[in-house]
């Protein structure tokens, strides 16, 4: 789907990020925007992917689980180009905050230097589905509060992806982090996803410093009722089901 310089270019846009400036962010709200790292050709060709079902191992119609409304697709392993090299430039950068937060959290840090080794740990532990999914919201739409948790082995960080123009291709649907901070009321955090970029998030917690030292700040994400128009969104989970 794409050529090696262009899996070259998507890494290097990953690598370029200004990573001291996501932890700090990560740190002060558990969540992070990115530079553009797709185009709007590349966004407009993996949205167009949802109406291929040979590439998804299921999908999921979200208000027959009452999971709010809408749908996504879980992808096979045979991942599209553009979501295997994006998956694969993150990982490194991630690593270093999972391992940061581990550390504070006071928590084994299981995960190996190379994403492939990761994965084939999920797969010895009996977590061998893919989780990377495709979304799609129409009008109306939203998506309730959750963890994407599939196991006992999991990455403590994920990245979406818009696919779409938000004001132009839909309205609505913001990004929705809420966290319950450790003997205080909950906080929401709301984020526009623009066309090409990500937003890196925490999957369950994070550290937040309170009096007695480190305390994990529990975490769930979701997505605000969508208006109008349709909206896509690439989700990267680094952990299998």
């Amino acid at each position: 789907m794409i050529t090696a310089p262009e899996a070259a270019r998507l890494a290097a846009a990953v690598d370029a990020t200004d990573w001291n400036a996501v932890r700090e962010e990560l740190d002060a709200h558990g969540c992070a925007v990115t530079p553009q790292l797709l185009t709007p050709a590349q966004c407009r060709e993996l949205a167009a992917l949802y109406e291929r079902a040979e590439l998804f191992r299921s999908t999921v119609d979200m208000a027959r689980h009452r999971f709010g409304s809408g749908q996504y697709r879980y992808f096979t392993h045979d991942l599209p180009d553009p979501v295997r090299a994006l998956r694969e430039a993150f990982y490194p950068h991630l690593l270093a905050v999972a391992r940061d937060w581990a550390e504070r959290l006071g928590r084994p840090a299981p995960w190996p230097d190379t994403l492939e080794a990761w994965l084939a740990m999920c797969h010895a532990a009996g977590q061998t589905k893919g989780a990377q999914i495709l979304l799609r919201y129409e009008q109306g739409d939203w998506n309730a509060l959750h963890r994407d948790v599939f196991g006992e082995l999991l990455f403590p960080l994920q990245v979406v992806v818009g696919l779409d123009r938000e004001g132009v291709d839909y309205t609505g649907g913001e990004f929705l982090l809420v966290e319950q901070r450790p003997r205080a009321q909950s906080r929401g955090t709301t984020t526009v996803l623009r066309q090409g970029h990500g937003l890196i998030f925490t999957t369950r917690d994070r550290p937040v410093r309170s009096t007695r030292g480190w305390s994990a700040g529990q975490t769930r994400h979701g997505v605000s009722t969508v208006h109008s128009g349709r909206r896509h969104a690439l989700g990267l989970v680094f952990h299998d089901a």
